[in-house]
């Protein structure tokens, strides 16, 4: 009996030595990574090229609904140039583009000017679109990445790239990132991350992914975090494996605390 109180002892004494330790280190906490810096002037075609795909595949969140899935029309299947002519034919076009290269960004900055059928927002009978402006907040592409990715659409499927280059001075300048003083709220977080267009939350019915509307009522504060940092760790049964990795790289620490203390007071 004593040797079980000298090894209780000595294990409750190592566990308080660590717990002394872990507060005497700095305490960092990290801030969002600052907006990378690419320099438009000194691209190449192949480069622009390279750039749309990335922007078509991260930033502009397009693969989260034009995929195989059926939300939206999948853009990685289609050739864009070739249709194009067709649906600005379609009595149901009310836009003003006259050619596949001024389709394509027509349909980013004003996507209701033509919805294809059957991909329209519910109960409008295909009158209104449920894609936002890819240059309006959450996306807010700027115009050379959106530049890039009709260069990437057009290319893609062998077209030639009709889209300028940008010249060094219509290069924008990377927005400086913010001061850790002005975290963003849970609610301006599930925008800026487009939580809306896949999950039911806020003012969000989307069904791609998991209801978060009672997400506290099934998951702990811990499950909710471990699906954001690593989504691809667990997926719920019935839904695709479709959310981006890197949601939790765009946010502080405070941020992902916030955000995850929100969705975990979801009852």
């Amino acid at each position: 009996m004593f040797t079980l109180f000298k090894i209780l002892g000595f294990t409750l004494a190592l566990v308080l030595l660590f717990t002394l330790v872990a507060n005497l280190l700095p305490q960092v906490e990290g801030e969002a990574p600052a907006p990378e810096k690419v320099d438009l002037s000194s691209m190449s075609q192949a480069d622009f090229v390279a750039l749309g795909e990335s922007v078509f595949k991260g930033k502009g969140t397009c693969t989260l609904c034009h995929n195989d899935l059926g939300r939206a029309p999948n853009l990685l299947e289609e050739d864009l140039v070739d249709i194009a002519s067709k649906r600005l034919s379609d009595s149901r076009y009310h836009g003003k583009a006259d050619d596949a290269e001024s389709y394509m960004r027509e349909s980013m900055l004003k996507p209701g000017a033509y919805v294809v059928a059957g991909f329209g927002k519910k109960g409008s009978h295909d009158s209104e679109s449920p894609m936002p402006q890819v240059d309006k907040p959450p996306i807010q592409l700027s115009s050379d990445e959106i530049n890039a990715v009709i260069a990437f659409l057009q290319d893609k499927d062998g077209n030639p790239v009709t889209v300028a280059l940008p010249s060094a001075d219509a290069a924008p300048t990377p927005v400086p990132a913010r001061a850790a003083a002005e975290p963003l709220t849970a609610q301006q977080l599930l925008a800026k991350n487009s939580c809306t267009a896949c999950h039911a939350i806020l003012d969000s019915s989307a069904a791609i992914g998991p209801d978060l509307r009672h997400v506290g009522a099934r998951l702990s504060a811990e499950q909710i975090r471990a699906s954001i940092v690593d989504p691809a760790a667990v997926v719920a049964k019935g839904y695709a494996p479709i959310m981006p990795p890197n949601v939790a790289d765009s946010m502080s620490v405070k941020e992902l605390k916030t955000l995850v203390a929100f969705l975990a007071a979801q009852e």
